[in-house]
């Protein structure tokens, strides 16, 4: 059974109704592989700067990569869809500026997540930006666990996240100047270290909110972790209700452009004036959530990410 089919099996008090749209939703990629692997032949060029992009395959993801190729880069596309992953590396390779190579990984397992921070540590020596776009929406309204037993989006959305940039921050310290960007929301919901999980009073844009204010948090601690390795670590809200599947399935009318979100991310990757640790909604600097300030919060979520990713 693959990961996604096991985290649709585990499934917890959902309504039999929506079980065909949430199945068919998250086994639509029909060409997973298992575990993290990069196709081969493509390589850097010697002093080819490298980027890792997660959830590369569509969306703001794709763009990103696009136009991080576009500039020359050596571009790490990721996604659990191999034949739409080999897609976007095709199109980088008939571009002819930058290279690409696809590294296939479902974050509802942290194996996989390891997998990948491993093959990306042996197959490469250089990693200049680490762009952390992959996610899970607030719709289907439904509670799911991960591979690993946790909530899904807080595991997909942020937990893989942490550990992947955990994994892979020995590289992007080596590589500095350096930067890593989180892809967040200003969709924030305070986390209730109670009930992390969201057994009680579950909902979709609950589970989705506290996922992405758990992304700001990490955000300013590893900053300020990093400070004087000159690793710049931000965080964004690239646009709202940009034209992506996250947001059709929400059903909610686009209310930007999948081009102004790139420009946002694309800013802070390029960009020389740009603060670690910031928040940011678009281009402008923003603000988080009450919780993201609370030290005592953002200690508790790294004890608790620590804990359940296995890194403590």
């Amino acid at each position: 059974m693959s990961t996604i089919s096991r985290a649709v099996a585990r499934r917890t008090r959902q309504p039999r109704l929506r079980t065909s749209l949430l199945t068919a939703l998250l086994l639509s990629s029909c060409a997973l592989v298992p575990v993290a692997a990069g196709q081969a032949p493509a390589r850097p060029r010697p002093g080819q700067p490298v980027a890792l992009v997660t959830g590369a395959t569509s969306g703001l993801g794709r763009e990103v990569a696009r136009r991080l190729a576009a500039r020359g880069m050596h571009v790490i596309v990721h996604g659990r869809d191999r034949v739409r992953g080999l897609e976007v590396v095709a199109g980088i390779e008939r571009e002819g500026k930058g290279s690409a190579r696809l590294y296939a990984a479902d974050f509802a397992s942290f194996d996989q997540v390891r997998a990948l921070g491993q093959a990306i540590l042996g197959d490469y020596d250089r990693l200049d930006v680490l762009v952390n776009n992959a996610g899970f929406g607030s719709a289907p309204d439904e509670r799911l666990l991960s591979q690993d037993g946790h909530e899904y989006r807080f595991q997909v959305n942020y937990l893989a996240h942490y550990l992947l940039t955990r994994l892979l921050l020995p590289r992007l310290v080596a590589s500095a100047p350096s930067r890593i960007v989180n892809v967040s929301s200003l969709a924030q919901a305070p986390i209730d270290f109670d009930d992390v999980m969201l057994a009680r009073g579950f909902s979709g844009g609950r589970a989705y909110a506290q996922s992405k204010l758990a992304q700001v948090m990490f955000t300013i601690d590893l900053a300020a972790e990093l400070r004087d390795r000159r690793v710049t670590v931000t965080a964004l809200h690239p646009a709202t209700y940009m034209p992506t599947g996250m947001v059709a399935r929400l059903g909610v009318e686009p209310r930007a452009t999948i081009e102004e979100g790139a420009d946002a991310v694309m800013r802070l990757i390029v960009s020389p004036d740009v603060e670690t640790g910031g928040f940011f909604a678009g281009a402008r600097p923003g603000r988080a959530a009450e919780q993201a300030h609370d030290p005592k919060a953002r200690a508790a979520l790294k004890a608790l990410s620590d804990a359940l990713t296995g890194l403590r």
